[in-house]
């Protein structure tokens, strides 16, 4: 895209997470100023530490890269084609993560703070944005997450008369590695599959009995748990981000069917007794001294954590960099507020992004405060940007969150929900293949496989042509 003037008015984007971040950068890189709001380190959060842009709250994997049959992978490979500054930061520190992309948390924030600092038409301004954007701010970008300051959502609030939904997310502790006992342990990517930057054996595995994981079950379900204050006692969790305590509490086997899952892994120091259970560990810095441990969300306080992951074989000596907390995200039910391009319908020079318009996940965040961008730029210079195609990972998120959710009939009910971005929200393919390159027969699995694949391909082959026929018409505006 070629970089238009800028126009004598900006475009503010409020809040310079992931989503912020990257609407700033589409903004600016389509020609037009833009203003990045943050208040950190005048204002932190209850989950933030630092005062970059972009900064990694929880995990620090963006999950699979694998375009051809992981819905995440393929977003990753759209934003990609679409210049991310997100993916260029997480592409250049990455670390080893088996088939997943993880990132060294603190070299990512600080290149995307880099970049924005260093772009000519991004100006960040260091300040709290508190109640709703001044009215002569005609373009706005609301992009604060799921840690929105008070003063902020309660502006919103009143302006849409909803009640903002809400669910708790929880953060994974960070052991150090050289307090990991590797006589126990062992590193193995399960089913030795072999990711970016990595060679298959990315991630530190930790193997259980059955009377250590039933032990360690009723730990977990013993632990002194964060209390919650009244009005948060009915707020729904996320069920792509449990806590593993209220994993546990759903079944005593639940954990070894999820993130304790004892399959496509080998124990070198006993490889004749299959492990009952397995914790795994995958790295969190580039420098490699850092794990943190893989699903283990928790809202136990403190000392319960400490106590009860060291039962964990190969942690009992395990130095935390970093306990596992519990924070509470709010999220708007954007089918009923936000129009096709994210604007909110009661006040449209107001668009949203990021996971307070109800999607989940860092990648998530990042693609919608693309599409933001990209829409904020267009309508700057008084075009009308056509939103990807919903056979694209991009489109198919950005319906889910305009209009892609069924509302329940049940009168006063919404079960609008935050969702990672997966093929359930791809339209069908007109066929499904059937047989092989070789002619033969797809059977089982091979089908699943095949049909992942055939949307990945449709998907980029649509992004494409949607880049050439509408966004660089849009850009040439």
């Amino acid at each position: 895209m070629t970089p238009h003037q800028s126009s004598s008015q900006p475009v503010h984007i409020v809040g310079a997470g992931l989503a912020g971040s990257e609407a700033a950068w589409q903004v600016a890189n389509s020609g037009v100023r833009a203003v990045l709001h943050e208040m950190r380190p005048q204002r932190m959060t209850e989950a933030h530490r630092t005062d970059g842009c972009a900064e990694l709250v929880c995990s620090n994997s963006f999950r699979s890269d694998d375009a051809a049959n992981n819905a995440v992978g393929l977003l990753h490979a759209e934003m990609r084609r679409l210049g991310s500054l997100i993916m260029r930061s997480a592409d250049a520190n990455q670390v080893p993560a088996g088939g997943a992309l993880a990132v060294d948390r603190d070299g990512f924030s600080a290149a995307v703070t880099k970049a924005l600092n260093e772009h000519p038409l991004i100006e960040i301004s260091r300040e709290e944005v508190a109640g709703l954007p001044p009215a002569d701010w005609s373009n706005v970008i609301v992009a604060t997450g799921p840690l929105t300051s008070a003063p902020l959502a309660d502006a919103i609030r009143q302006l849409t008369d909803e009640n903002a939904l809400a669910f708790f997310d929880a953060i994974a502790p960070i052991v150090h590695k050289d307090s990991i006992d590797m006589s126990v342990a062992w590193f193995q990517s399960r089913y030795d599959k072999v990711g970016p930057g990595g060679t298959g054996a990315d991630y530190i595995n930790c193997p259980m009995t059955r009377e250590q994981y039933d032990a360690f079950v009723t730990a977990l379900l013993g632990g002194e748990k964060v209390d919650f204050k009244d009005w948060e006692t009915n707020t729904p969790y996320f069920d792509g981000c449990l806590p593993v305590e209220v994993m546990a509490e759903r079944g005593h086997e639940t954990l070894r069917h999820g993130p304790m899952k004892p399959v496509g892994l080998t124990n070198p120091h006993d490889p004749t007794v299959k492990p009952y259970a397995i914790v795994q560990l995958r790295q969190d810095n580039k420098l490699g001294t850092l794990y943190n441990i893989v699903g283990f969300q928790t809202k136990l306080k403190h000392g319960a954590q400490q106590r009860v992951f060291r039962t964990i074989p190969g942690l009992e000596n395990a130095e935390f960099a970093r306990l596992g907390g519990l924070h509470r995200n709010t999220f708007l039910n954007s089918p009923k507020l936000l129009d096709g391009q994210l604007r909110l319908r009661a006040q449209p020079r107001l668009r949203f992004a990021g996971q307070m318009t109800g999607c989940e996940g860092y990648v998530e965040s990042a693609s919608v405060g693309l599409i933001a961008g990209l829409c904020a730029a267009a309508d700057m210079r008084g075009a009308a940007l056509t939103p990807p195609p919903a056979t694209t990972a991009l489109g198919a998120l950005l319906g889910h969150i305009t209009g892609g959710h069924i509302e329940t009939i049940d009168a006063g009910s919404r079960s609008f929900q935050p969702m990672n971005i997966n093929f359930g929200l791809f339209p069908p393919l007109a066929s499904a293949p059937t047989k092989k390159p070789d002619g033969s027969r797809l059977r089982g699995n091979e089908k699943t496989v095949a049909k992942k694949q055939a949307i990945s391909a449709r998907a980029l082959a649509d992004l494409d042509h949607w880049i050439a026929e509408h966004l660089r018409v849009a850009a040439a505006a």
